[in-house]
């Protein structure tokens, strides 16, 4: 029900969860992205409408496989002095 020309991203998972393929119309045509993770499982959020709105930094952590429902630093700075 959504516009593919409205600049909006799609995001299809795969029934395994191991790929995933986005879509998106840059102008000039479809484009297609796929990935599929050697080891693992993409984190999908969990919708009761089938559709979901993902900031960009989620996206990314979804794309690299982090759980970006509750990411963890792995790194915590210290004061410089």
């Amino acid at each position: 029900a959504q516009n593919p020309h409205s600049g909006a991203l799609f995001a299809f998972r795969g029934k395994r969860g191991h790929l995933v393929k986005l879509l998106w119309l840059d102008g000039q045509g479809l484009c297609l992205f796929s990935k599929r993770l050697d080891r693992g499982r993409f984190v999908w959020p969990v919708t009761a409408t089938g559709t979901v709105t993902l900031t960009p930094a989620q996206l990314s952590m979804l794309l690299e496989g982090i759980d970006w429902r509750r990411p963890e630093r792995t790194f915590t700075p210290t004061l410089a002095g």
